[in-house]
Protein backbone atom coordinates (compact mmCIF):
# COMPACT_ATOMS: atom_id res chain seq x y z
CA UNK A 1 0.00 0.00 0.00
CA UNK A 2 2.81 2.41 0.88
CA UNK A 3 6.50 2.42 1.72
CA UNK A 4 5.74 3.63 5.25
CA UNK A 5 6.45 1.16 8.04
CA UNK A 6 6.54 1.43 11.79
CA UNK A 7 7.73 -1.30 14.10
CA UNK A 8 4.78 -2.98 15.80
CA UNK A 9 2.19 -1.08 13.74
CA UNK A 10 0.01 -2.70 11.07
CA UNK A 11 -0.80 0.13 8.66
CA UNK A 12 -3.13 -1.91 6.46
CA UNK A 13 -5.17 -3.06 9.47
CA UNK A 14 -5.32 0.49 10.85
CA UNK A 15 -6.54 1.91 7.56
CA UNK A 16 -9.12 -0.85 7.11
CA UNK A 17 -10.50 -0.48 10.65
CA UNK A 18 -10.64 3.31 10.44
CA UNK A 19 -12.43 3.28 7.09
CA UNK A 20 -14.85 0.62 8.31
CA UNK A 21 -15.73 2.83 11.28
CA UNK A 22 -16.29 5.90 9.11
CA UNK A 23 -17.70 4.50 5.87
CA UNK A 24 -19.86 1.68 7.26
CA UNK A 25 -22.17 0.45 4.51
CA UNK A 26 -21.19 3.29 2.19
CA UNK A 27 -20.63 7.03 1.78
CA UNK A 28 -24.21 7.90 0.89
CA UNK A 29 -23.38 11.53 0.12
CA UNK A 30 -20.65 10.82 -2.41
CA UNK A 31 -22.62 7.95 -3.95
CA UNK A 32 -25.63 10.21 -4.43
CA UNK A 33 -23.90 13.42 -5.50
CA UNK A 34 -20.70 12.44 -7.33
CA UNK A 35 -20.74 10.65 -10.71
CA UNK A 36 -18.91 7.32 -10.61
CA UNK A 37 -16.31 8.41 -13.17
CA UNK A 38 -15.70 11.95 -11.87
CA UNK A 39 -12.06 12.91 -11.32
CA UNK A 40 -10.81 15.45 -8.82
CA UNK A 41 -7.44 16.93 -8.05
CA UNK A 42 -6.79 18.11 -4.53
CA UNK A 43 -4.18 19.83 -2.42
CA UNK A 44 -3.68 19.24 1.29
CA UNK A 45 -2.23 22.28 2.99
CA UNK A 46 -1.50 23.66 6.43
CA UNK A 47 -3.33 26.76 7.61
CA UNK A 48 -0.81 27.35 10.42
CA UNK A 49 2.90 26.79 10.95
CA UNK A 50 3.26 23.12 11.91
CA UNK A 51 5.68 20.24 12.28
CA UNK A 52 4.55 17.58 9.85
CA UNK A 53 3.73 14.00 10.82
CA UNK A 54 1.50 11.37 9.24
CA UNK A 55 1.42 12.23 5.54
CA UNK A 56 2.33 8.69 4.37
CA UNK A 57 -0.45 7.34 6.56
CA UNK A 58 -2.92 9.82 5.12
CA UNK A 59 -1.85 8.76 1.63
CA UNK A 60 -2.59 5.14 2.55
CA UNK A 61 -6.27 6.00 3.09
CA UNK A 62 -6.58 7.43 -0.40
CA UNK A 63 -4.75 4.48 -1.95
CA UNK A 64 -6.98 2.03 -0.11
CA UNK A 65 -10.06 3.38 -1.89
CA UNK A 66 -8.41 4.32 -5.19
CA UNK A 67 -5.35 2.16 -5.91
CA UNK A 68 -4.69 4.24 -9.02
CA UNK A 69 -4.60 7.61 -7.27
CA UNK A 70 -1.62 9.82 -8.11
CA UNK A 71 -0.08 11.29 -4.95
CA UNK A 72 2.82 13.69 -4.52
CA UNK A 73 3.91 14.18 -0.91
CA UNK A 74 5.38 17.67 -0.76
CA UNK A 75 6.75 17.84 2.81
CA UNK A 76 8.98 15.46 4.72
CA UNK A 77 8.05 13.88 8.02
CA UNK A 78 9.33 16.08 10.82
CA UNK A 79 9.62 19.12 8.53
CA UNK A 80 8.64 22.49 9.95
CA UNK A 81 6.48 24.34 7.45
CA UNK A 82 4.80 27.72 7.46
CA UNK A 83 1.15 28.64 7.18
CA UNK A 84 -0.17 28.01 3.69
CA UNK A 85 2.38 25.32 2.87
CA UNK A 86 1.24 22.61 0.46
CA UNK A 87 1.73 19.18 1.99
CA UNK A 88 0.26 16.77 -0.56
CA UNK A 89 -1.15 16.88 -4.07
CA UNK A 90 -3.42 14.10 -5.33
CA UNK A 91 -5.46 13.20 -8.39
CA UNK A 92 -7.92 10.35 -8.64
CA UNK A 93 -11.48 9.14 -8.46
CA UNK A 94 -13.61 11.82 -6.82
CA UNK A 95 -15.89 9.45 -4.90
CA UNK A 96 -12.93 7.58 -3.44
CA UNK A 97 -10.98 10.69 -2.46
CA UNK A 98 -13.96 12.35 -0.82
CA UNK A 99 -14.82 9.17 1.07
CA UNK A 100 -11.25 8.86 2.41
CA UNK A 101 -10.84 12.57 3.14
CA UNK A 102 -11.98 12.66 6.78
CA UNK A 103 -10.00 9.63 7.92
CA UNK A 104 -6.86 10.94 6.20
CA UNK A 105 -7.23 14.42 7.65
CA UNK A 106 -8.07 13.22 11.15
CA UNK A 107 -4.87 11.21 11.20
CA UNK A 108 -2.51 13.84 9.85
CA UNK A 109 -4.10 16.62 11.94
CA UNK A 110 -3.72 14.60 15.14
CA UNK A 111 -0.17 13.45 14.51
CA UNK A 112 1.02 16.82 13.22
CA UNK A 113 -0.58 18.44 16.27
CA UNK A 114 1.49 16.21 18.54
CA UNK A 115 4.66 16.81 16.52
CA UNK A 116 4.08 20.56 16.54
CA UNK A 117 3.59 20.76 20.31
CA UNK A 118 6.57 18.47 20.86
CA UNK A 119 8.80 20.71 18.73
CA UNK A 120 7.83 23.70 20.88
CA UNK A 121 8.97 21.85 24.00
CA UNK A 122 12.18 20.68 22.31
CA UNK A 123 12.97 24.23 21.22
CA UNK A 124 12.27 25.51 24.74
CA UNK A 125 15.09 23.38 26.22
CA UNK A 126 17.60 23.79 23.39
CA UNK A 127 21.12 24.16 24.72
CA UNK A 128 20.39 22.87 28.23
CA UNK A 129 21.70 19.35 27.56
CA UNK A 130 18.42 17.78 28.70
CA UNK A 131 16.46 15.42 26.43
CA UNK A 132 12.68 15.55 26.10
CA UNK A 133 10.81 12.27 26.71
CA UNK A 134 7.22 11.33 26.00
CA UNK A 135 5.12 9.10 28.28
CA UNK A 136 2.52 6.31 28.15
CA UNK A 137 -0.31 8.86 28.36
CA UNK A 138 -1.59 7.99 24.90
CA UNK A 139 -4.99 7.26 23.37
CA UNK A 140 -5.62 3.49 23.59
CA UNK A 141 -4.76 1.83 20.31
CA UNK A 142 -2.77 4.80 18.99
CA UNK A 143 0.41 4.56 21.05
CA UNK A 144 2.73 3.59 18.20
CA UNK A 145 1.43 6.42 16.03
CA UNK A 146 1.48 9.03 18.78
CA UNK A 147 4.99 8.10 19.88
CA UNK A 148 6.05 8.23 16.22
CA UNK A 149 4.69 11.79 16.13
CA UNK A 150 6.69 12.83 19.20
CA UNK A 151 9.83 11.54 17.48
CA UNK A 152 8.98 13.63 14.44
CA UNK A 153 8.79 16.60 16.81
CA UNK A 154 12.25 15.87 18.19
CA UNK A 155 11.50 14.00 21.42
CA UNK A 156 12.85 10.62 22.46
CA UNK A 157 10.47 7.78 23.23
CA UNK A 158 10.34 6.62 26.84
CA UNK A 159 8.84 3.20 27.54
CA UNK A 160 6.64 1.86 24.76
CA UNK A 161 4.76 -0.26 27.28
CA UNK A 162 4.92 -2.06 30.58
CA UNK A 163 7.26 -4.72 29.25
CA UNK A 164 10.41 -2.80 28.34
CA UNK A 165 11.47 -1.50 31.76
CA UNK A 166 10.37 -1.58 35.37
CA UNK A 167 8.96 1.71 36.62
CA UNK A 168 8.42 1.62 40.37
CA UNK A 169 5.94 4.30 41.42
CA UNK A 170 4.27 5.29 44.66
CA UNK A 171 1.60 2.58 44.57
CA UNK A 172 4.21 -0.13 43.92
CA UNK A 173 6.18 1.17 46.90
CA UNK A 174 3.07 1.24 49.07
CA UNK A 175 2.28 -2.41 48.33
CA UNK A 176 5.90 -3.58 48.56
CA UNK A 177 6.42 -1.76 51.86
CA UNK A 178 9.34 0.50 50.95
CA UNK A 179 11.39 1.84 48.06
CA UNK A 180 14.24 -0.49 48.94
CA UNK A 181 12.05 -3.58 48.99
CA UNK A 182 10.36 -2.73 45.70
CA UNK A 183 13.71 -2.20 43.98
CA UNK A 184 15.18 -5.31 45.56
CA UNK A 185 12.37 -7.40 44.11
CA UNK A 186 12.92 -5.93 40.65
CA UNK A 187 16.64 -6.72 40.91
CA UNK A 188 15.84 -10.28 42.02
CA UNK A 189 13.59 -10.60 38.95
CA UNK A 190 16.67 -9.76 36.82
CA UNK A 191 15.13 -6.69 35.24
CA UNK A 192 17.85 -4.67 33.52
CA UNK A 193 16.21 -1.23 33.55
CA UNK A 194 14.75 -0.24 36.89
CA UNK A 195 13.25 3.25 36.92
CA UNK A 196 12.27 4.46 40.36
CA UNK A 197 9.97 7.40 41.02
CA UNK A 198 10.99 9.44 44.05
CA UNK A 199 9.14 12.48 45.32
CA UNK A 200 11.46 13.17 48.25
CA UNK A 201 15.20 13.65 48.29
CA UNK A 202 15.57 11.21 51.19
CA UNK A 203 14.37 8.39 48.93
CA UNK A 204 17.28 8.79 46.53
CA UNK A 205 20.05 6.98 48.41
CA UNK A 206 17.87 4.01 49.39
CA UNK A 207 16.73 3.62 45.80
CA UNK A 208 20.27 3.75 44.45
CA UNK A 209 21.63 1.42 47.12
CA UNK A 210 18.98 -1.16 46.25
CA UNK A 211 19.84 -1.09 42.54
CA UNK A 212 17.83 1.60 40.73
CA UNK A 213 19.25 2.35 37.27
CA UNK A 214 17.25 5.53 36.60
CA UNK A 215 15.57 8.01 38.93
CA UNK A 216 12.32 9.80 38.10
CA UNK A 217 12.24 12.96 40.20
CA UNK A 218 8.54 13.58 40.57
CA UNK A 219 6.95 17.03 41.01
CA UNK A 220 10.08 18.66 42.40
CA UNK A 221 10.65 22.39 41.97
CA UNK A 222 13.89 23.57 40.29
CA UNK A 223 15.88 24.20 43.52
CA UNK A 224 14.96 20.72 44.81
CA UNK A 225 15.77 19.18 41.44
CA UNK A 226 19.16 20.87 41.41
CA UNK A 227 19.94 19.45 44.85
CA UNK A 228 18.76 15.99 43.80
CA UNK A 229 20.95 16.03 40.70
CA UNK A 230 23.93 17.02 42.82
CA UNK A 231 23.20 14.20 45.27
CA UNK A 232 22.90 11.62 42.49
CA UNK A 233 26.23 12.82 41.12
CA UNK A 234 25.87 11.18 37.74
CA UNK A 235 25.54 7.65 39.11
CA UNK A 236 22.33 7.10 37.12
CA UNK A 237 20.28 9.18 34.67
CA UNK A 238 17.80 11.57 36.25
CA UNK A 239 14.38 12.48 34.88
CA UNK A 240 12.20 15.40 35.93
CA UNK A 241 8.50 14.67 35.63
CA UNK A 242 5.12 15.89 36.78
CA UNK A 243 3.26 19.06 35.86
CA UNK A 244 5.84 20.23 33.34
CA UNK A 245 4.53 23.06 31.16
CA UNK A 246 5.93 25.02 28.26
CA UNK A 247 6.53 28.03 30.50
CA UNK A 248 8.36 25.99 33.17
CA UNK A 249 10.33 23.40 31.22
CA UNK A 250 13.45 25.45 30.59
CA UNK A 251 14.03 26.20 34.28
CA UNK A 252 13.53 22.50 34.97
CA UNK A 253 15.96 21.45 32.24
CA UNK A 254 18.58 23.91 33.47
CA UNK A 255 18.84 22.05 36.81
CA UNK A 256 21.07 19.45 35.16
CA UNK A 257 18.58 16.60 34.84
CA UNK A 258 19.26 14.11 32.06
CA UNK A 259 15.66 13.97 30.85
CA UNK A 260 12.39 15.84 31.19
CA UNK A 261 9.22 13.82 30.52
CA UNK A 262 6.00 15.52 29.46
CA UNK A 263 2.63 13.78 29.31
CA UNK A 264 1.05 16.81 27.64
CA UNK A 265 2.77 15.96 24.35
CA UNK A 266 0.26 13.21 23.65
CA UNK A 267 -2.41 13.98 26.24
CA UNK A 268 -3.15 17.61 25.40
CA UNK A 269 -1.86 18.44 21.92
CA UNK A 270 -4.45 20.28 19.80
CA UNK A 271 -5.06 19.07 16.27
CA UNK A 272 -3.10 20.90 13.60
CA UNK A 273 -5.17 23.04 11.23
CA UNK A 274 -4.68 21.11 7.99
CA UNK A 275 -7.24 20.99 5.19
CA UNK A 276 -7.83 19.37 1.84
CA UNK A 277 -9.32 21.39 -1.00
CA UNK A 278 -10.55 19.71 -4.15
CA UNK A 279 -10.97 21.28 -7.58
CA UNK A 280 -12.30 19.83 -10.81
CA UNK A 281 -9.58 18.18 -12.89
Amino acid sequence: MTGFSLDGFDLDAFVAATLAEDVGSGDVTSLAVIPADAQFVGVMDSRDAVTVAGLPIAAAFFRALDPGVEIDILAGEGAQVGAGADLMRLRGNARALLTAERAALNTVQHLSGIATLTRRYVDAIAGTGATLLDTRKTIPGLRRLEKYATRMGGAQNHRMGLWDAAMIKDNHVAVAGSVEEAVRRAVTARIDRIIVEVDRVDQIEPALAAGATHLLLDNMNPPTLRGAVTLVGGRVPTEASGGVRLDTIRAIAETGVTFVSVGRLTQSAPAADIGLDFAAA
